[in-house]
């Protein structure tokens, strides 16, 4: 794995324009110590300092700190014990402990291929040419039982003497930012006080000056605690004892798993050799965020979930989704458990899959990550870099698929019953502003009700004009015409129900019978008893 990845592409550069004015010269370097296994008892020639190769060196130290790290007896013991019989790699990845173990031995190679690749990428700056094509001896290491066996103690003493320096780096590299940064802001004062033609003895001048001057002061001081001002080939040294003592450690507990391709890959589908962990990580950590806030959603998200899902899983949703119940009804809370149950396990997969693909090629990244090593790291612990065990990475897809499927479904059903209640909300709202058939949209409306409050602040004619309005009992399912009417007497004095303007001018009807009356009459409110 590629954590903690240092070299920038940009910040190099920057680096070495803001390093310019600094004396590169460090304290003086003692010799390479004669006694190293790989010297053979040749004597070396001083060599050139690490200068700006400083924080590349710093980050190739950091991997093999986490690497030798890892491999020590607590995180051994706890790979075994807890990592390896966790439910999300035995759902995930393997049930069998011997294959896990052979994908644990695996993962410790390559990252044992990627230290050493850097330490011979190092070696083969170095001005002494017997650090040259170490590729060769490590070769030698895996074919042959090598001699150069180192103790424990001995190498975790060269370790800790690594990072130390590792760690001034770090705090070098930020000064070194904060040293440029000081500068352009000398720059700029004094550009500024040149185009208004005033003196360079103004106070905001001299404490640019006097910052300048203490910036530059540590940057040399950390300069000479640092990698910066070290003999390359003195840590080329240390790091070639340390790559030899992990390469034994990995064979001791191991066995020939650790240095043979032998995965355990038994022609499964794995994501991470398909490329595709990455995408599931962000695809699970997505899922987890709708179901944690499912009514305030943007409306692009499920648009945005849908494309993002597998083919596989695209294909198996609009069956799976039409044979839900839906009489079957369940609360938020209920979906909400029921999702919980697989992404408490699976979203630390995601996060674990996210970290470790970040920081490649930074040298912030980098920086911003304290390096630690030694006995003061709790189990599990590995400079907070995940094993590949802990990611996605070795994860059977059709297994992750089947996960991903279920999830989507109950996502379906939360956020369907997410919908329901919201609207459910709104009507209750509703209702409560607007009682049925009384609609408050116009004034003239609202001024039927007895509760307008607009009333007392019409004049005295147009109230006395409203009362008269209210006064009437208007009848059902009348037309306006009808209702303004009023009452009427026709020729014999009687008074009827004015049902239009000619209603009292047409011929007499009998409608004794109570009986009589049409179903239209009904229909169009005329079913009255006439008196």
């Amino acid at each position: 794995m590629q954590r903690n990845s240092f070299m920038g592409r940009a910040g190099v550069m920057g680096l070495e324009k803001a390093v310019e004015v600094l004396d590169t010269l460090g304290s003086s370097m003692s010799r390479m110590n004669p006694s190293s296994a790989y010297l053979s008892g040749v004597t070396s020639s001083r060599g050139g300092k690490v200068t700006i190769l400083a924080f590349e060196v710093a980050n190739t130290i950091a991997k093999g700190a986490a690497l030798l790290q890892s491999l020590s007896e607590e995180n051994l013991k706890f790979m075994k014990k807890e990592m390896l019989r966790s439910k999300g790699v035995k759902k995930l990845v393997s049930t069998d402990t011997a294959e896990l173990q052979i994908l644990a031995a695996s993962d410790k190679r390559e990252e044992l291929d990627l230290f050493s690749g850097e330490v011979i990428r190092f070696g083969n700056m170095c001005k002494d040419m017997q650090w040259h094509n170490l590729d060769r001896y490590f070769m030698k290491l895996d074919t042959e039982n090598s001699q150069h066996k180192l103790l424990k103690d001995e190498a975790e003493a060269k370790m800790q003497e690594l990072v130390t320096l590792a760690r001034f780096t770090s705090e070098l590299y930020h000064e070194l930012q904060a040293l440029d940064r000081f500068e352009q802001d000398y720059r700029r004062k004094l550009a500024e006080i040149e185009s208004l033609n005033l003196p360079r003895r103004g106070e905001g001048i001299v404490i640019l000056q006097n910052e300048l001057k203490q910036q530059r002061k540590l940057v040399k001081s950390l300069q000479k605690k640092s990698l910066w001002s070290q003999n390359l080939e003195e840590i080329i040294e240390k790091l070639v004892d340390v790559v030899c003592y992990i390469r034994q450690t990995i064979v001791e507990v191991f066995g020939n798993n650790g240095l043979k391709d032998n995965e355990g890959k038994q022609g499964r589908e794995r994501l991470g050799e398909a490329g595709l962990s990455l995408h599931y990580a962000n695809l699970i950590q997505q899922i987890d965020s709708i179901a944690s806030r499912p009514s305030s959603l943007p409306s692009n998200v499920r648009d945005t979930l849908y494309n993002a899902l597998p083919a596989t899983v695209k294909t198996a949703l609009r069956p799976r989704l039409q044979t839900l119940d839906p009489e079957e009804e369940l609360s938020i809370s209920e979906i909400k458990a029921e999702m919980e149950k697989s992404l408490q396990w699976l979203v630390p997969f995601a996060e674990n899959t996210t970290k470790a693909h970040q920081g490649f090629g930074w040298v912030g990244e980098w920086a911003n990550s304290r390096i630690e090593f030694g006995k003061g790291k709790g189990k599990g612990e590995n400079n907070g870099n995940p094993t590949r065990l802990q990611t996605l990475h070795h994860a059977d897809k059709p297994k992750v698929d089947s996960y991903v499927l279920e999830l989507v479904v109950w996502l379906h059903r939360l956020m369907k019953s997410s919908k329901k209640r919201v609207q459910g909300v709104k009507l209750q709202e509703t209702n409560h502003v607007s009682p049925p058939n009384k609609i408050t949209i116009s004034n003239t409306q609202l001024s039927l009700s007895p509760d307008f409050t607009y009333k007392n602040q019409l004049s005295l004619e147009d109230r006395l004009l409203l009362d008269r309005v209210q006064s009437i009992r208007f009848g059902p399912n009348l037309s306006k015409s009808q209702e303004l009417v009023g009452l009427k007497k026709n020729k014999k004095g009687i008074k009827i129900w004015a049902l239009s303007r000619s209603t009292g001018n047409s011929p007499k009807v009998d409608l004794s019978d109570k009986n009589s009356s049409s179903d239209l009459d009904v229909l169009d409110g005329l079913d009255f008893a006439f008196h």
